[in-house]
């Protein structure tokens, strides 16, 4: 009979230890392999800080339970696809990408590993994603659809400025998106009937003040400003040159007017970085790439910054400025 109890004992307290170590088992917590094309160590920017918050806002506590593994070009494109290479060899449970060419390099390179993007461009046109509705393969994510855009944007600077006949258009003539943008508003220019100028800069140390001194060149002009990594890293002081040169400017995003640029007409920037929080979120509890629909934006905005436009001695007809859906004083 005592033995029977010893038996019995051990084997209840064996079971208990048992289950003891695998309720202790620590959970293994995800790693987030973020690539900014922009931004730096010090300086991430405010697309960076949205996704953040978003995870914030899902109950993500950094570093609690949940791991950003943060890479950043510093607006030098050739270097994402090494570190790509780098967040793939750590094996993270996601990778969220911002730049056309980080995407490619990682649709090259992983099948299994789910990607999240927030690009500006048509990721079916791209070739990134198979539909929207079905993406297929290892990748979803948002399209800003900047690229749809580029007609409107030429349209509302025509309004602003009576009378333009020509435009210069800056961008970087390395980047593969900026390329397809140039394209874009060179199609769109015919029918508004505007004469267009390329202003093609390099990095890593563009040399805007001869770009802005050949767009000064042309009377009744305007500047359109093509959004990418390099270019955005420089975005104060392309608001600073087009406003010495005394030249209406258009930009592909908000941050560039807040910096001192004259208008801006695209989605929410930051809103798209924090959407993008909700896929990584899904995909973590189990949801696949293939299956979870490319997010387009629904609402477009028009930001005017008239501080601006008083300094270059530009009148901003009322019929545009009611449209504005923020003004900057």
């Amino acid at each position: 009979m005592n033995g029977k109890i010893t038996i019995l004992t051990l084997c209840t307290l064996l079971f208990a230890f048992c289950g003891s170590a695998q309720a202790q088992r620590p959970t293994k917590i995800p790693r987030i392999g973020l690539l900014s094309s922009a931004g730096d160590p010090r300086t991430p920017g405010p697309q960076i800080e949205a996704f953040r918050q978003g995870l914030r806002d899902l109950g993500y506590i950094e570093g609690k339970n949940i791991l950003l593994e943060y890479r950043y070009a510093e607006g030098k494109l050739d270097r994402l696809p090494d570190l790509v290479a780098e967040l793939i060899q750590l094996k993270v449970d996601v990778l969220f990408l911002t730049a056309l060419v980080a995407v490619r390099a990682a649709k090259e390179v992983t099948k299994t590993i789910p990607i999240v993007i927030v690009i500006l461009s048509d990721p079916v046109a791209t070739g990134i994603v198979d539909s929207l509705a079905r993406p297929g393969g290892n990748i979803t994510g948002l399209t800003r659809l900047t690229r749809d855009l580029s007609g409107k944007r030429l349209e509302l600077l025509k309004e602003a400025i009576p009378g333009i006949s020509r435009a210069a258009v800056l961008w970087d003539a390395d980047a593969p998106g900026a390329s397809i943008a140039f394209k874009e508003y060179e199609a769109a220019a015919g029918a508004l009937k505007i004469q267009l100028q390329s202003l093609e800069v390099r990095g890593p140390n563009p040399d805007l003040e001869g770009a802005f001194r050949v767009a000064a060149k042309t009377p009744s002009g305007g500047l359109v400003v093509v959004n990418n990594a390099l270019v955005r890293r420089y975005s104060k002081r392309i608001a600073d040159l087009a406003i010495k040169n005394r030249l209406a400017s258009m930009y592909e995003g908000r941050n560039y007017v807040e910096a001192g640029g004259l208008m801006s007409y695209s989605a929410n920037e930051t809103e798209a970085y924090r959407r993008a929080a909700t896929y990584v979120d899904k995909i973590l509890k189990g949801a696949k790439p293939a299956e979870l629909p490319v997010e387009q934006p629904t609402k477009f905005e028009l930001v005017i910054n008239l501080k601006t436009a008083k300094q270059i001695g530009l009148a901003i007809p009322p019929s545009v400025l009611a449209r504005a859906d923020r003004v900057v004083k």
